[in-house]
């Protein structure tokens, strides 16, 4: 998978993944992983196009 930068509201860290999951929610599409600071989840807005490419 593509690499991809996420932000950690509660810990306010940004970090790198990889070990993402694509999801969609609410007619938006997201992609989630799990915080490496902590047990939440962090979520990452895509475009459509952009889920479409990573869901390949």
């Amino acid at each position: 998978m593509e690499k991809l930068s996420f932000y950690d509201v509660k810990t306010k860290n940004k970090f790198d993944s990889e070990e993402y999951k694509v999801q969609e929610k609410g007619g938006r599409f997201f992609a989630v992983v799990k915080s490496p600071h902590g047990t939440h989840e962090c979520w990452r807005v895509l475009s459509k196009d952009q889920a479409q490419k990573l869901k390949k």
